[in-house]
């Protein structure tokens, strides 16, 4: 959903009376935009972000609906929004061809304006459900932040626009110090509470748009940090280092220090179209090992980019 208010709903239709007609109806529950044609549609979507649900017309002179449709399932960041075709084209071979085409669902003019709420109320909570799904499977359940599967896609968009752009990638890799030897003094409920505890300092440090904190898997964490150099992801890691060990978690079977503590790999680099992500992620890797083989509550950073 667009934020945290009323759905939006886009109405594509070139007619100015069907438009009128269905906006009046939907304002009191929905934000409404309206466009006069495809190609408007398309320029909207992509200068004010998606819409939760999309109203369209089939016959249209700049852009018939069916094209409008088959454009917004085959973009990643409107594949997921639900079209209902409202058109006087009632033929099962049209709207079938609609259905193929990815609509959720086919109205056919003239409409009786009590159902078509009905459906958009349908597709819309629907939606909702699906939006909460796709959220909770991309976090993770014990430390409420991004899990792996959501650094993977970040890093892989990021790499990407990065190479776009020309501008630094950094990342930072985070392991507990002997987490193993503090789950078995402590128990797994302590071991869980300091996964945690590590997780909101993460989560207060890494806070820039486009920064991503996740759990990497078992004590291991990464910040992700778009438009970054060796030397800001440096200090970055040292922030998280130092409020880690100030958190004061006791760790009595720890050889390195008497509180929980935390080693980091830190690596930055501009990405090129004939290097892969993992590059990062292999490099950031091999300086966190260091850190580890280096007597453990510290960071390096790698020397030279990837």
């Amino acid at each position: 959903m667009q934020g945290s208010g009323k759905p939006v709903v886009l109405i594509v239709d070139d007619t100015p009376t069907n438009i009128q007609v269905l906006a009046e109806a939907l304002r009191t529950e929905y934000r409404v935009k309206v466009a006069g044609g495809g190609l408007l549609a398309l320029e909207a979507i992509a200068r004010q972000g998606p819409p939760d649900l999309v109203l369209l017309d089939v016959m249209m002179p700049d852009l018939d609906g069916y094209e409008v449709c088959r454009r917004l399932k085959q973009d990643p960041r409107t594949r997921h929004v639900p079209v209902i075709f409202v058109t006087a084209k009632s033929e099962a071979e049209d709207e079938e061809r609609g259905l193929n085409l990815g609509a959720v669902d086919y109205v056919t003019k003239p409409f009786h304006l009590s159902i078509v709420l009905a459906r958009i109320r349908n597709h819309i909570q629907l939606k909702r459900q699906a939006d909460l799904l796709e959220r909770l499977a991309l976090l993770d359940g014990l430390t409420g932040i991004a899990n792996r599967r959501r650094f993977d896609e970040t890093l892989v968009d990021e790499w990407k626009r990065a190479e776009r752009s020309g501008e630094a990638l950094a990342l930072i890799m985070l392991d507990i110090d002997h987490f193993k030897l503090f789950n078995d003094h402590y128990g797994h409920g302590a071991g869980d509470d300091c996964l945690r505890r590590v997780a909101a300092v993460m989560q207060e440090e890494i806070c820039r748009p486009g920064d991503l904190a996740a759990r990497y898997g078992g004590e291991e964490f990464v910040a992700l940090l778009p438009a970054t150099e060796g030397e800001g992801a440096r200090a970055v890691a040292g922030r998280l280092r130092a409020r880690i060990e100030a958190l004061h978690l006791p760790h009595s079977q720890s050889p390195t220090s008497t509180w929980v503590t935390a080693s980091l790999g830190v690596a930055s680099c501009r990405p090129q179209r004939d290097r892969l992500p993992q590059t990062l992620t292999e490099l950031a890797d091999r300086m966190l090992y260091q850190a580890k083989a280096a007597g453990r509550n510290r960071l390096i950073l790698a020397p030279t980019a990837a």
